[in-house]
């Protein structure tokens, strides 16, 4: 009998996991399906993405944990933030045809305060934007020299790279938040 009700429960539960999703999640099967973004606006959607996950971490991170470290051996929640800021600074430099910016990272004593910090990861992500909207669709395969490999890459293609670099950072900063106690943004009930 036990083994019967057990039989039962397991059908049951695959039954609700391969039910397909209701008929408001579905594309109805005769719209046409939408067209695809052109080459900025995909950019666009994948550097405003990670950008706007970032800049939520650095509004919502405690400014007195902004030094915290997970471990002695890295870098705090704030030089991390420091350090993607920055390193959009190559893409946009790049973009714009002018030389990269200093290798090093700014200092993080440059930063008086939390707000001092957002502001800079904000306007990182917000010149991006903008050097994305200058080259435009046909500018996403003009040719620039990526710094670090000293190799020709499409704009589209190096923009790419520093969206991964930035989802990288975002990444670590979920384990700081872990390590501190708390929940990132993201991983939070949607309301």
């Amino acid at each position: 009998m036990n083994k019967a009700r057990l039989l039962a429960g397991l059908i049951l539960a695959a039954g609700i996991l391969v039910t397909p999703a209701s008929s408001q999640d579905m594309p109805k099967k005769d719209a046409a399906p939408k067209p695809a973004p052109s080459a900025s606006e995909a950019v666009l959607a994948q550097w405003n993405d990670i950008g706007r996950k970032l800049i939520a971490m650095a509004e919502d991170f405690p400014e007195d944990k902004y030094d915290f470290k997970p471990t002695p051996a890295v870098q705090s929640f704030a030089q991390r933030l420091i350090h993607a800021a920055h390193a959009n600074q190559f893409f946009i430099n790049g973009v714009l045809g002018q030389k990269p910016p200093a290798e090093e990272d700014p200092k993080r004593s440059e930063f008086k305060n939390k707000t001092d910090v957002v502001m800079f990861v904000k306007k990182s992500f917000a010149d991006g934007v903008a050097a994305i909207k200058a080259k435009g669709d046909k500018g996403m395969s003009d040719l620039v020299v990526d710094p670090f490999s000293n190799e020709q890459t499409r704009i589209s293609d190096f923009a790419y790279g520093f969206v991964e670099h930035s989802g990288e950072i975002y990444g670590q900063l979920s384990v700081y938040y872990r390590s501190a106690g708390l929940v990132p943004p993201e991983s939070r009930p949607k309301k």
